[in-house]
C-alpha cells in the first residue's frame, strides 16, 4: 500500500497542477517550472542556479503569462523588461531577488551599458559568489567594486540567448496554443489568493529542508554535460527531498529538455509554413523530397524564397524551431531527405488559419 504523499510532494504536486491550468505547457516544463519556484525559496541551499530560458518561435505563446504566474510563487520576484544598468545591478546586489526578465530578445543586441551589464549579471549569476564589477563614485573618484549576481533567474523572449547564458539555463520552449485546446485564463487578481497560499507553502517547506537540502548530494543523470548537472543539483535535491515520484519525474523532465534540440527564430516562419503547406495541398502529397520542396518554393515569384537562393540545408535549419527535420524517405525512384505531411501537422494547427479550399492533383508524393 503506497504510503500518503509527503508535504513535499503535495506541495510540488499543486504547482505543478496551477501552472498547466494557465499555460499550455508539457507535462515535463510544468514539472521543472514547479521545482525552480521551490528553489527559489530554497536558494540559501544551493551552489549554483539554473536559469528559464523561456523562448518561442513566435510571438503569442504565453511567455510573458507564465513570468506572470511565476511571480506569484516564486521568492522575492522582480518582473521587469528593462530598467537602468544601474538599476540592474545594485538591485540584483542589493536584495538578491528572483530575476523575471521579459522581452529579453530586445536586451542582447548592441554594446549599450545595460546590455553589458545584464550579460555580465547572467554569466556570474548561476554560481553563488558571482561578481560583476563596475566603477562606482566615492569620495570625488572612482573606484572598481564587486556586486553580487548570484540568484534564480528566468529569461523570456524570441530567439536564442547567447552561448554563454543559455549554457546556464534550461529550455522551455513554448508553443501556441491549438485551436481546441483549453487553458483558464489567467486573471491575477483571481490567481492571487491560491497562488499565495502557494507561496507560503513553499517558503515553509523551504525553510524546514534548507539544512538537508544544502547537504544533498544527488545522483545526477549521465546523460547531462557537467554544466547541466552543476546547475540542475539544487532541482533534483528538491524531487529526492520531496519523494514519491517526483526523483524519478525530476530526472526524466530534465533530461528531456536539455537533450532536445536547441529551437531557432526564423522571423519569415509563417510564411514559410504555409507555403510548405501549399505545396502539400496542391500536389495532395503525403510525402514531398527536400530537393522537391526547395524547386517548389523558390519557384513562386511572390515570395522571399527565391531571393534568398535557398538550400535543402537551409530549409531544415528554418524548420528547426518547430521541431521539423528532414529524414530518409522510399519514393518509387530511390530513397531521399523529405519530409511527410504529418511532420507539419502539428505546427499548421497552432500557427496558421484553416487551409482554404483548393484544387488538387492525385499524387502521394513529389
Amino acid at each position: 500500500m503506497r504510503q500518503q504523499p509527503s508535504n513535499g510532494e503535495r506541495l510540488l504536486n499543486d504547482l505543478t497542477e496551477i501552472i498547466l491550468r494557465f499555460m499550455s505547457l508539457t507535462r515535463q516544463q510544468a514539472t521543472v517550472c514547479s521545482l525552480w519556484v521551490v528553489h527559489t525559496h530554497a536558494i540559501a541551499a544551493a551552489m549554483f542556479t539554473p536559469y528559464l530560458n523561456i523562448s518561442s518561435a513566435l510571438l503569442r505563446c504565453g511567455k510573458t503569462t507564465l513570468l506572470e504566474l511565476l511571480s506569484l510563487l516564486a521568492a522575492n520576484p522582480w518582473l521587469t523588461g528593462r530598467v537602468t544598468a544601474a538599476v540592474l545591478v545594485r538591485k540584483t546586489d542589493q536584495s538578491h531577488p528572483t530575476l523575471l526578465l521579459d522581452e529579453s530578445d530586445a536586451a542582447f543586441h548592441g554594446n549599450s551599458d545595460y546590455s553589458q551589464a545584464l550579460r555580465g549579471i547572467l554569466n556570474s549569476g548561476y554560481e553563488r559568489g558571482g561578481t560583476y564589477s563596475m566603477c562606482v563614485r566615492g569620495g570625488g573618484d572612482w573606484a572598481p567594486k564587486d556586486f553580487s549576481t548570484f540568484g534564480p533567474k528566468a529569461i523570456a523572449g524570441i530567439g536564442k540567448l547567447p552561448d554563454t547564458v543559455e549554457d546556464r539555463s534550461i529550455p522551455m520552449r513554448l508553443k501556441r496554443k491549438l485551436p481546441g485546446e483549453e487553458c483558464e485564463k489567467f486573471r491575477k487578481r483571481k490567481v492571487r489568493p491560491e497562488a499565495e497560499a502557494l507561496h507560503a507553502r513553499a517558503a515553509k517547506w523551504s525553510k524546514r529542508n534548507v539544512a538537508k537540502l544544502a547537504e544533498a548530494e544527488p545522483d545526477m543523470p549521465d546523460e547531462l554535460n557537467d554544466r547541466q548537472q552543476d546547475v540542475c543539483e539544487p532541482l533534483i535535491a528538491i524531487a529526492d527531498r520531496a519523494g514519491g515520484e517526483w526523483p524519478e519525474r525530476a530526472r526524466q523532465a530534465l533530461v528531456t529538455l536539455l537533450t532536445s534540440d536547441v529551437t531557432r527564430e526564423d522571423p519569415q516562419a509563417v510564411r514559410l509554413l504555409a507555403d510548405i503547406r501549399s505545396c502539400f495541398e496542391q500536389h495532395d502529397a503525403k510525402r514531398v523530397k527536400s530537393v522537391a520542396l526547395v524547386k517548389y518554393l523558390a519557384s513562386n515569384e511572390e515570395s522571399p524564397w527565391k531571393e534568398l537562393s535557398l538550400t535543402q540545408t537551409a530549409l531544415a535549419r528554418m524548420l528547426k524551431p518547430f521541431e521539423i527535420r528532414p529524414r530518409d524517405l522510399r519514393f518509387d525512384d530511390g530513397i531521399f531527405k523529405g519530409y511527410r505531411r504529418t511532420y507539419f501537422e502539428d505546427a499548421w494547427a497552432r500557427y496558421l488559419p484553416p487551409p482554404a479550399p483548393t484544387k488538387k492533383g492525385a499524387i502521394t508524393s513529389v
